[in-house]
């Protein structure tokens, strides 16, 4: 495996003293996350799933700024909704819980119709 082409994240997770309250830190960044109330815990900050989304999420835009950039399209901005559902009655597997679905919208501003449309199926492709 040549280090060039392999990328490496880490992230860390620690309980707190509040039962279901989580720390996480990525790189010097800070952040908390809480298990849901229908677990007993807080549910203040961002759940597990909520991340989970937001990181596809941010994928997307990131992903679209890049592409966009590289093929000297004039995207001014990208803004994404992400919609996902566990349905309990219904699951995708019985050993883990896993999302039955998810529904990702996009918003390109700055750029033709045809020009979101290419940059929204490279995405899709990756």
């Amino acid at each position: 495996m040549s280090t060039q082409s392999t990328r490496r994240f880490v992230v860390e997770a620690r309980s707190t003293d509040t039962f279901g309250r989580v720390l996480c830190a990525a790189r010097d960044q800070h952040f908390v996350v809480d298990g849901p109330v229908q677990n007993g815990c807080p549910g203040e900050a961002v759940t597990p799933p909520e991340i989970f989304l937001a990181g596809v999420a941010t994928c997307g835009v990131e992903l679209l700024q890049v592409m966009a950039r590289d093929e000297s399209i004039p995207l001014r901005s990208v803004s994404a909704q992400i919609d996902g559902w566990i349905d309990r009655e219904h699951p995708v597997r019985t050993d883990v819980m896993v999302f039955n679905g998810a529904r990702l919208k996009l918003l390109l501003d700055g750029v033709t119709r045809e020009q979101a449309d290419g940059l929204v199926e490279k995405f899709k492709s990756r």
